[in-house]
């Protein structure tokens, strides 16, 4: 398994030259995000889409 250095350094390789700080700093933020739910997935951390529903209607006032 790769380090989290390791994965920077591949996905700086991806990306164009010309990309900003800001854009860097988005990519990491997205990647991150993604690895915390596939772990949340794997730990069994998720809800159903009926239970999605429930909550979604019950916030809406439906």
């Amino acid at each position: 398994m790769s380090t989290p250095k390791e994965e920077i350094r591949k996905m700086l390789d991806q990306i164009p030259d010309d990309v900003s700080f800001e854009d860097i700093q988005y990519h990491i933020y997205v990647r991150e995000k993604i690895e915390r739910g596939l772990k949340d997935v794997e730990e069994g951390r998720v809800l159903s889409q009926q239970e999605i529903e429930r909550r979604m209607s019950k916030w809406l006032g439906r």
